[in-house]
């Protein structure tokens, strides 16, 4: 039976918007993912090709599963390309991951395991743009998947950050202004084939994507929006240390020994109606360290870490989460905190791995959308985040979207 060939065009357009990638969380028993490229606290890696990507994971069940990783790669907007595998990978995947090592004197057992790419099957990734790493089971099973880019640098980006222009949000947003110079790289059409994505401290989930360049200056296209590419500024991230699992800092209040280690952190203020006060931190990353052992990936403890927020009780349809890289900014029912009666405070306990840890609480809709005007942390103006732009480019007769530019920038350096 022959079918319209603009129902077979609505067929395939609704088949690409219904396969837009999502990154699969991960489950309970899987923990302290780690994805990296070239950085020690980077959830979001961003390559440039040929170089390598790291990723590394621990099964707390720890009875040494078997796991397997496919590479999938995708367009600007994460629909699948329509590139052959071959075409994007020099060797293959759909491998099983044979770096792993079981955990040594820990109280929780656990199995880590590593994969390195390249490797002596996955040879080497041939083409710029978004990828999608999974992880599966020896029963074919999706167990998690995480993001990752690939770029070729034919393009410089420049970028700055500035207050708002607008008065309702001068003391609150932060704008991100930037160039894209394509130099001797012509951009045939650039509102239809450039594609900029925009994201503040590794959080895909707060990107802002679609934005067209306002000026063309010989080879350069300029981007001179304000609201349309502002971020809330936020606050700086709380943060918690602990490398010695027995001892008490700045920020644990107490320690107790179960069958586990317990860290009680001191109660974090709701900072929306203080002054802005700064404080390093590292964008909402982590990294895992120990002084229990000198190997800190299978050394380490998993430790329960209690989260305690001094904030009134929400409306009901209002929840509090704890929020960070360390679960990839993941909002769920894991990440919910409760509200104590006795104690008039908002109390999680959420198992961690030892090390260094940025955290922030975050209030969440009954439709699952964030308050952002940040009725906790607050927004100020001077907070320090990182920004991140990338630039893909489809050429005239191209099946896929490149990866041609990436810039960053920090807020630490915000002008008016």
């Amino acid at each position: 039976m022959k079918y319209p060939l603009t129902l077979v065009l609505l067929f395939v357009a609704f088949s690409q918007i219904a396969q837009v990638a999502q990154e699969t969380p991960e489950p309970p028993f899987i923990k302290t993912i780690q994805l990296r490229g070239g950085s020690e606290t980077g959830q979001l890696p961003i390559l440039r090709l040929g170089e390598s990507l790291e990723l590394s994971f621990d099964d707390i069940i720890g009875d040494e599963r078997d796991y397997f990783y496919k590479i999938t790669h995708h367009n600007a907007d994460w629909t699948p390309s329509i590139l052959a595998r071959s075409e994007y990978m020099l060797g293959m995947d759909n491998v099983r991951i044979l770096n792993f090592e079981n955990s040594v004197a820990t109280l929780q057992l656990y199995t880590n395991y590593k994969l390195r790419i390249p490797n002596n099957m996955t040879k080497r990734l041939l083409k710029s743009g978004n990828y999608l790493l999974s992880i599966y089971d020896e029963e074919e099973q999706l167990v998690f998947s995480r993001k990752f880019m690939v770029y070729d640098p034919l393009f410089s980006i420049g970028a700055q950050v500035k207050r708002s222009r607008d008065l309702q949000y001068v003391n609150t947003k932060q704008t991100l202004r930037f160039f894209i110079d394509s130099g001797d790289n012509a951009i045939i059409n650039p509102k239809r084939n450039l594609h900029t994505l925009l994201v503040q401290n590794n959080d895909l989930r707060n990107a802002i994507t679609g934005v067209q360049p306002q000026y063309t200056m010989g080879s350069k296209l300029e981007y001179r929006y304000d609201e349309e590419t502002a971020f809330w500024a936020g606050n700086e991230f709380f943060f918690f240390e602990n490398k010695d699992v027995r001892a008490a800092t700045a920020a644990i209040q107490s320690i107790e020994l179960k069958s586990l280690y317990h860290n009680y952190l001191y109660t974090d203020p709701a900072r929306y109606d203080q002054s802005y006060t700064y404080n390093p931190d590292i964008n909402g990353g982590f990294v895992i360290t120990t002084l229990q052992g000198r190997t800190p990936v299978t050394e380490s403890e998993y430790v329960w870490i209690h989260f305690s927020l001094a904030h009134p009780k929400l409306l009901d349809n209002q929840t509090v989460h704890i929020y960070g890289g360390f679960n990839n900014y993941v909002t769920d029912e894991g990440t919910k905190l409760s509200f104590n009666p006795k104690t008039q405070r908002y109390e999680l306990p959420y198992l961690l791995k030892q090390g260094f840890y940025n955290y922030r609480y975050v209030i969440l809709n009954s439709d699952g959308t964030r308050d952002q005007e940040n009725n906790i942390d607050g927004n100020y103006w001077q907070t320090e985040n990182n920004y991140k732009i990338l630039a893909y480019y489809r050429r005239p007769g191209s099946r896929y979207d490149e990866l041609l530019g990436y810039g960053q920038t920090n807020s630490s350096d915000i002008t008016n």
